[in-house]
């Protein structure tokens, strides 16, 4: 698992935490591998499988690593994330990794994008910015909790299909916009929220100056070849920004945010 939440060291374990643990973790894997195998049964259609997947998703990835905000379970227990994943994916659409979806691109680890939406504090009225939009999952889940959401994309092929999932699940407070992910979308800000869905080495100032006062930008900072990196939240006050780490991950880094070479003399 990529986040911190649910592992646990043995020092730490009780004998009943050991057993419920263990009860999970195998519930867990008979889940992955039965839940879509052709032998389930014939009753179990695929849409109620996959509205318990997502109900499961809830109660043993979302509930128990400290997401107690509603409104983000709520967005996150209603969308169908298994539309958001190549169709030879969607039976692991709701395990508790990050999904591939493209070459280098992954929709991130539905614990670590909770906890990070949850520390932003989003507010209804409030227009946010998704950095990375791929297939259209974060937009989606942030179309739920805000007024506006625009993704942007570098993939036109990812921001193609994210607009047509996008549109056939009725969801109509987005705007997807295509171009390099770096340096954001300085013309269409301020944004109250920004959320960089991949890991990055750093956040360049451009894309700071994009929140609002008082905006949250979220994501996770990772070194280069660093086997984790650490969840982060930045709030602005005025000119100053700053930063609060949160819990490790080992989201996947984002591809076009690499820092230049430098000289060697």
């Amino acid at each position: 698992m990529a986040g911190n939440g649910s592992s646990l060291p043995a020092s730490q374990l009780t004998p009943n935490t050991t057993v419920v643990f263990a009860a999970l973790q195998h519930y867990k894997r008979r889940l992955s591998q039965y839940l879509f195998q052709p032998g389930f049964p014939p009753m179990a259609t695929a849409e109620r499988q996959f509205a318990e997947a997502r109900r499961q998703m809830v109660l043993t990835q979302l509930r128990p690593n400290k997401v107690t905000d509603e409104q983000v379970i709520a967005a996150m227990a209603a969308l169908p994330r298994e539309q958001f994943v190549p169709k030879a994916y969607r039976g692991v659409a709701y395990m508790d990794e990050d999904v591939a979806i493209a070459p280098g691109r992954y929709l991130m680890e539905p614990m670590i994008l909770a906890r990070l939406l949850q520390e932003a504090e989003i507010q209804p009225s409030e227009v946010a910015l998704v950095i990375g939009a791929a297939t259209g999952y974060e937009v989606a889940v942030l179309a739920r909790m805000t007024s506006t959401v625009i993704g942007l994309e570098v993939d036109a092929a990812l921001s193609q299909q994210a607009g047509q999932t996008l549109q056939s699940l009725g969801i109509d407070n987005v705007a997807l916009v295509d171009g390099a992910l770096k340096d954001g979308l300085p013309k269409q800000g301020p944004f109250n929220v920004i959320l960089v869905a991949g890991a990055v080495p750093e956040f360049s100032p451009a894309l700071l100056q994009q929140l609002a006062d008082g905006g949250r930008l979220i994501g996770v900072l990772r070194a280069p070849g660093a086997p984790i990196g650490q969840t982060v939240l930045i709030k602005r006050a005025g000119d100053l920004f700053p930063q609060r780490v949160l819990f490790d991950a080992g989201t996947p880094m984002l591809p076009g945010f690499e820092r230049p070479a430098g000289f060697v003399f």
